[in-house]
């Protein structure tokens, strides 16, 4: 692996650095996740101060108002902005997963009317995949779409939806055949979240938040010319997205071994030898993550494809943070269970990333799905038995 920049390298690290020491401060430790309207026109006021310095999306064609740059410099600009207070949250679904989507499977007048304004931070998207019945199984949806004329017609429900709730456009994975098996009766749609049948409920967490959102669908009407990719091909366009979600929620803004350690330092813990054992797998897991991440780089600088290994940073940071918030709560014994930021260390983060900490182990595929890829693509080993890989999906069984 080669962890030393390039000269060309090293000058875009330098002028990403300048440009964000302009405009926003550095982070000082991790902090709870901002939420509301103020949070929202932040996030939107940052995107556009990006895109109007070409720093939005490193690698997007020029004309599409992105830099042109390569894969590692997007990589750079990754590590610098992380360093910094940077309000990217409402986007990262949008730009990371459902523009490139647009891109990849639209038409020409998809990416005029959509691409630029959601680069800009004008409209936010959000990605309508999952649903109650289906679990992490996303081609067992039930979301129907049937064909009127020049319009589909949409009825159903999607669940788990991040930022449906102040987003403008998404894209919908639907069932347009339940004649056939259940991976190759599905279609990809654009849909307007603010027209008339779209109901979003959000669902209020444990953590006290309202990310997520419950979305129904009733009679919406969805032109054919919003379709994206083939009829019966949605299957091969969500496998796009869900690469690109995979990689997007790989890691995690919570707080990791120095955190705690800091913490640790003012509670008097740092003595306890078990607490000691369990901060060293932490660093030692850290660096393991990192040192992968590498490998990763490595890959992008010198024009390779990173491959499904992608899938362990999920496993490990979901999981190493969820163990690091329990183990600051249960440092503060029973004053573990306030969760107002102004009365706990930290601004409560503990609380909050504890709380948080198992939607993560869900989000873009739970570990259970991860494990498979890995053993299946990495290690590989047998795929699992599926009896209902060639059976039509309205003859499946569902209960």
């Amino acid at each position: 692996m080669d962890f030393n920049d390039t000269p060309e390298e090293a000058a875009f690290r330098k002028e990403a650095n300048d440009f964000l020491s302009k405009h926003l401060e550095l982070k000082n430790g991790a902090k709870p996740r901002a939420s509301g309207e103020s949070a929202l026109a932040r996030a939107k006021a940052w995107q556009k101060t990006k895109a109007e310095n070409k720093f939005a999306q490193i690698t997007w064609p020029k004309e599409w108002g992105g830099r042109g740059g390569t894969s590692m410099e997007a990589v750079i600009w990754g590590q610098e902005e992380s360093k910094y207070d940077a309000p990217t949250g409402p986007f990262a679904i949008g730009l990371g997963m459902c523009i490139p989507t647009v891109i990849a499977f639209g038409s020409d007048e998809h990416k005029k009317k959509y691409v630029q304004k959601a680069l800009f931070g004008e409209e936010i998207w959000c990605q309508l995949f999952s649903e109650p019945s289906a679990g992490s199984d996303v081609a067992g949806l039930k979301t129907r779409a049937v064909k009127d004329g020049d319009e589909w017609v949409i009825n159903g429900q999607k669940v788990w939806t991040s930022g449906a709730h102040y987003s403008d456009y998404g894209i919908l994975l639907v069932r347009t055949d339940p004649k056939v098996p259940k991976h190759k009766g599905l279609t990809m749609f654009i849909v307007n979240m603010k027209q008339p049948g779209v109901e979003v409920r959000p669902i209020h967490q444990a953590s006290g938040g309202r990310e997520f959102n419950e979305v129904y669908f009733t009679d919406v009407r969805i032109p054919d010319s919003d379709r994206l990719g083939e009829v019966g091909a949605g299957w091969k366009v969500a496998l796009v997205t869900l690469m690109n979600e995979r990689l997007a929620v790989g890691g995690s803004p919570g707080p990791d071994w120095g955190e705690i350690m800091a913490y640790a330092k003012t509670a008097g813990t740092m003595d306890d030898q078990a607490f000691r054992e369990k901060l060293a797998d932490w660093y030692v897991a850290a660096q393991g993550y990192k040192l992968t991440k590498f490998r990763t780089q490595t890959a992008l600088s010198r024009g390779q494809t990173p491959g499904p290994e992608n899938s362990i940073g999920k496993i490990i940071t979901a999981n190493h943070l969820q163990d690091i918030c329990n183990s600051a709560i249960e440092m503060q014994d029973h004053y573990g269970i306030i969760t107002e930021a102004d009365r706990m260390p930290a601004d409560a983060i503990f609380q909050q990333s504890f709380m948080w900490a198992p939607g993560l182990r869900i989000a873009g595929g739970t570990d259970e799905i991860l494990k498979n890829i890995i053993a299946e693509r990495v290690l590989g080993l047998p795929q699992d038995v599926r009896v209902d890989k060639d059976l039509a999906f309205d003859e499946m069984k569902s209960g």
